[in-house]
């Protein structure tokens, strides 16, 4: 059963908020941390004490970029929606279980074909 477009497009709007404020906090903490290594001159990618600052925004630079793929696919989800194909596996047409959706409201596969890409 392909699920109702009502709830659909509440379930997509929750998670583009929800992936919009994990975006915007990200981009806090990475400026925070290009900010606080503004302040300082000690040598942190020889401090033996703690996390390279070098270490710390690559690993927030990662997080980012993949908050920003979320909201691409939710981007996609949209235009499924809008379409009329949202909840369907977009490689062989069945329905994508509503248990999967509710976890990942941008799924774009069943998931036998989710399972078949790994």
């Amino acid at each position: 059963m392909d699920p109702a477009p009502d709830d659909a497009a509440a379930r997509l709007a929750a998670e583009r908020e929800t992936t919009a404020g994990r975006i915007a906090a990200l981009a806090r903490q990475v400026a925070g941390l290009a900010d606080e290594q503004s302040l300082t001159t000690h040598d942190d990618e020889h401090d033996p004490e703690g996390v390279t600052i070098a270490y710390e925004r690559a690993q927030l630079q990662g997080l980012l970029a993949g908050a920003r793929r979320d909201l691409t696919a939710l981007d996609r989800a949209d235009e499924r929606l809008a379409a009329g194909t949202y909840g369907r596996c977009l490689r062989c047409g069945a329905p994508i279980p509503a248990v999967r959706l509710d976890a990942l409201p941008a799924a774009e596969t069943c998931l036998a074909c989710a399972d078949r890409r790994r």
